[in-house]
């Protein structure tokens, strides 16, 4: 009677590690702070794709030649994160020409290839001639 009157007392010590029944573990409570807002005193992004960025090099290839002679129609290298419009203004801008219509694609090697064809007021030829391809 003793040793149950002293252990309702004190309390039973249950030394060991624990069975886990469960098939399911829960992470336990952490503190959860709140976040800091770091986007409003970063500086805004500039934009990265100026005419000189967006067109890599002409392409002096015997099939754009062919283009240039036959289409009137110049081919470039570009960038890979430029569109059809910032070819456009880049192309129009650097060489002083004006386009009809701007044909992008992606080589296997990872390149952008655009095809411009020039307005009728332009002729390829000359162009070609004034940015060193022929």
């Amino acid at each position: 009677a003793t040793s149950v009157a002293k252990s309702l007392t004190k309390g039973i010590s249950k030394k060991g590690t624990r069975i886990h029944t469960g098939v399911h573990f829960y992470r336990g409570k952490t503190v959860d702070l709140p976040r800091s807002n770091k986007a409003s005193k970063s500086v805004p992004k500039k934009n990265t794709l100026d005419k000189y960025s967006v067109i890599k090099y002409p392409l002096t290839t015997e099939s754009s030649m062919k283009l240039i002679e036959d289409s009137n129609t110049l081919v470039f290298i570009v960038d890979i994160k430029s569109n059809k419009r910032q070819i456009r203004s880049a192309v129009g801008d650097m060489y002083n020409i004006e386009c009809d219509k701007v044909n992008t694609l992606i080589t296997p090697k990872g390149l952008k290839k655009a095809y411009v064809k020039l307005s009728k007021d332009y002729d390829a030829l000359d162009v070609a001639n004034r940015v060193g391809v022929i």
